[in-house]
């Protein structure tokens, strides 16, 4: 692999429209202000939002892939949230430019005969694109679509034109999702994926436990409870390896934290493991992953590790940068 920072695309774009789609839900679509093309993108796609206060943001794509006129993405407002999310809805309007990186892919859609999408909330902004591809390849699909009330489920009208293969289920009428209904049962043909808040994504890890490898594939917005303890564990050395720089990482702080005090440029973006940004490729030594990005195999392969979060098992580690 390659390190993010060798390829990532940066660029300037404008506000182009802004619609509302659901009680606190924004859908912004950009463009480049010299109308150039946009990078291709699959999807599952995220681009980060570089911010005027400092923050960096990722949203989920949830456009057209096949359109490289503009980008489309969904926000919702936290209002107990670390200031992303009110500074999209209060700061970009029709006309803002505002600078984007990406886009970056760790929720990418695999072939399969039958899928099964399950989104909570703002979480159906990365499920769009899929459920037109799949539609658009033939595959047998189902999306289960929760949401505390109607008016704050997003993007209802554009589902609507899949018929019964969208199951609305507002919790205020209809309870939870069903499931045990859907998942009681493992199945070797069906690919699960599922975005959306943290007990939605726990519910259904826990019921696919049985599951064949790889048949759920999860996308988070905010890190579990372990991998947020980022700076617990034994201090040990990270070597760059193309910068020929040492560099200590005490238990306090974070390898991306280290590798940027020694004057060495590394990206990131949400500091909690669940974004992808900061993945670093491992040239020597044994990640200690606490990311909630990579994979199982992809973890024991040790070819990478997200260095905002994940330590070292060992006394030593080297990374490419």
């Amino acid at each position: 692999m390659s390190n993010p920072s060798d390829r990532e695309y940066e660029s300037d774009l404008v506000v182009v429209e802004r619609a509302e789609a659901a009680d606190g839900v924004a859908v912004l679509t950009l463009r480049r202000p010299d109308s150039e093309p946009l990078p291709q993108w699959q999807p599952g796609a995220h681009i980060d939002l570089l911010l005027d206060n400092g923050l960096v943001r990722n949203y989920s794509l949830c456009g057209a892939p096949g359109d490289r006129t503009a980008w489309r993405i969904g926000v919702l407002r936290v209002p107990d949230g670390r200031g992303g999310s009110a500074y999209v809805h209060d700061k970009l309007h029709v006309g803002t430019q505002v600078r984007l990186r990406g886009p970056r892919n760790k929720f990418a859609l695999r072939p399969a005969r039958r899928y099964l999408f399950i989104a909570g909330g703002i979480g159906i902004t990365p499920v769009l694109p899929m459920l037109a591809a799949v539609e658009a390849a033939g595959a047998q699909w189902r999306l289960l679509y929760g949401g505390r009330s109607l008016s704050s489920m997003a993007f209802l009208d554009e589902l609507a034109g899949y018929g019964e293969a969208v199951v609305v289920h507002p919790q205020d009428q209809h309870g939870l999702l069903d499931l045990d209904g859907c998942l009681g049962d493992p199945d070797p043909d069906l690919l699960v994926y599922c975005c959306g808040p943290e007990p939605l994504l726990a519910a259904v890890e826990e019921r696919c436990r049985a599951w064949p490898a790889n048949a759920l594939q999860v996308e988070r917005f905010q890190a579990q409870v372990q991998v947020q303890e980022t700076g617990s564990g034994s201090a040990f050395e990270v070597v760059l390896g193309r910068s020929g720089i040492t560099v200590q990482v005490p238990p306090e702080r974070s390898v991306l934290d280290a590798v940027r005090e020694a004057g060495v440029a590394a990206l990131s973006s949400c500091a909690e493991g669940i974004c992808g940004t900061c993945e670093t490729e491992v040239l020597d030594g044994e990640p200690d992953h606490r990311d909630t990005v990579l994979s199982a195999e992809e973890r024991e392969s040790n070819e990478s590790m997200m260095i905002c979060v994940s330590r070292s098992r060992g006394p030593r580690l080297v990374l490419d940068l």
